[in-house]
């Protein structure tokens, strides 16, 4: 399993205001689904930060979410290890399938794949 990229989840309810500040350091919208917005940089677009209001589908707000080429493998080697999973594994109706884990230090992880 190798990971593709890391994104920060940032929540908020001012995306504007963050659509415009980060905008002066050369993120450029490539997400907006009302509730999360993604920026990325447009030299680098692996590297990106996200807005949200809160999570749409999950009853937690992620603080990361970390994109995998395996979402199924790293699900069993989390469930297998005995961490905390606390929305369990499920395919979204936006392209993604996901789940979220609780990390050592209380943190909330949204774990994926692009389908």
């Amino acid at each position: 399993m190798s990971v593709r990229r890391v994104v920060p989840n940032i929540q908020s309810e001012t995306a504007q205001e963050n659509r415009e500040f980060y905008g002066l350091l050369g993120f450029e919208e490539v997400m907006n689904h009302g509730w999360i917005m993604t920026l990325a940089s447009a030299s680098s677009p692996a590297a990106q930060v996200s807005f949200m209001t809160s999570d749409e589908t999950a009853p937690v707000t992620p603080d990361m979410s970390v994109e995998v080429d395996d979402v199924d493998a790293a699900y069993a080697a989390m469930r297998d290890s005995g961490a905390e999973i606390v929305h369990p594994l499920q395919d979204e109706e936006w392209g993604v399938r996901r789940f979220f884990v609780r990390d050592p230090n209380g943190r909330m992880v949204n774990v994926l794949s692009h389908r």
